[in-house]
C-alpha cells in the first residue's frame, strides 16, 4: 500500500484535509498519509496537510504618513509581535491573516493618531501603542491570532518641525535642569536650616541640663551646710547640758583658756575688778 510519511514539529500545527474538507488539526508528531486509490466502488479520499507556523513573529508596518488632530503630517513605523493560536480560524476566517493583521494595525494607528495632537504624541508615545493593542487585539482573536505587543518604532516629522522640536526639547531640558538645580538648592537650604535648628535645640537642652545640675549642686551644698549647722547647734546644746550638769567642766575650760592666754605676750587678763570695786566702796 503506497503512503507518505511526514513529521510536524512543535513549532507548527497541521490542518488535515480530505477531498478539500478540513477533518482535524494535527499536533506535533509523525503521520502517515495514504496515496489516493480507486478500486471498484472503493475510493480513498485525497488527503492534503497544510502546515501553520505557531511561533511568535514580528510584523513591521513601515512609514505610514498620518495626520494628527492638529493637522501635522507625521510618518510612523510600528512593530507588532503576534502568534497564531487557532490554526483553523487563521486559514478559514480570512484569506491571509498576516495581510489582515497589517491592515488592522494600520487602521488602528490612523484612528489613534487622528485623535491626538502633536504635543500629546510627543509627551506620551505609549498611548499610541496602547491604543493599537487595544483596538487590534480583539479583532485579531477573531481570526485566530494573538497580539502580544505593539510598539511605535519610529516617528518622523517634517524637516522644519524637527528643527522646532529640537529647540523645544533643548528648552525643556534646560528648564528641567534649572528646576532640578532650584529644587536641590532649596533642599540644601532646608537641610541647613534644620541642622541649625537642631543645633540650637541641642544647645538649649545642654544649657538647661547644666542649669539643672548647677541648681542641684547648690541645693546639695546648702543642704550639707544646713545639716552641719544643725549638728554644731546640737553639739553646743549637748555641751551646755553637760556644763549645767557638771559645773567643774566649765571651770576646767576656763582654766585652759587662761593658760592659752597666758602664753600670749600681748594678752591682758583682768580678774575681780567688780569685787575690788565693791571692796573699795565698802572701805570708804
Amino acid at each position: 500500500m503506497a503512503r507518505r510519511d511526514f513529521i510536524i514539529k512543535d513549532t507548527h500545527r497541521g490542518l488535515w484535509y480530505e477531498d478539500g474538507v478540513l477533518v482535524r488539526v494535527l499536533e506535533a508528531g509523525r503521520y502517515v498519509v495514504p496515496w489516493p486509490l480507486d478500486v471498484g466502488f472503493y475510493r480513498r479520499p485525497h488527503v492534503e496537510v497544510v502546515l501553520v507556523d505557531i511561533r511568535e513573529r514580528d510584523l513591521t508596518i513601515k512609514g505610514q504618513e498620518i495626520l494628527t488632530a492638529d493637522m501635522v503630517a507625521i510618518r510612523v513605523s510600528i512593530v507588532v509581535q503576534f502568534r497564531v493560536t487557532d490554526p483553523r480560524a487563521a486559514l478559514h476566517q480570512v484569506e491571509k491573516y498576516e495581510d489582515r493583521l497589517y491592515s488592522d494595525v494600520q487602521l488602528a494607528a490612523r484612528r489613534s493618531l487622528a485623535s491626538m495632537t502633536l504635543e500629546a504624541i510627543l509627551t506620551n508615545r505609549n498611548q499610541l501603542s496602547e491604543d493599537i493593542l487595544r483596538d487590534v487585539k480583539e479583532a485579531a482573536s477573531g481570526y485566530g491570532v494573538e497580539i502580544l505587543r505593539a510598539d511605535v518604532r519610529d516617528l518622523v516629522f517634517p524637516g522644519n518641525l524637527q528643527e522646532i522640536m529640537h529647540r523645544v526639547l533643548a528648552a525643556e531640558r534646560m528648564s528641567e535642569a534649572q528646576l532640578v538645580e532650584a529644587r536641590t538648592k532649596a533642599e540644601v537650604q532646608r537641610i541647613d536650616a534644620a541642622a541649625r535648628a537642631e543645633a540650637r535645640r541641642l544647645e538649649a537642652g545642654a544649657q538647661t541640663e547644666a542649669d539643672r545640675l548647677a541648681a542641684e549642686g547648690e541645693a546639695a551644698t546648702q543642704r550639707i551646710k544646713t545639716e552641719s549647722d544643725i549638728q554644731a547647734l546640737r553639739a553646743r546644746e549637748h555641751a551646755a547640758a553637760a556644763y549645767t550638769e557638771h559645773p567643774a567642766l566649765l571651770r576646767l575650760i576656763e582654766l585652759e583658756t587662761l593658760r592659752d592666754l597666758a602664753r600670749t605676750a600681748n594678752a591682758r587678763i583682768y580678774v575681780g575688778f567688780d569685787k575690788f570695786a565693791r571692796g573699795d566702796g565698802q572701805g570708804s
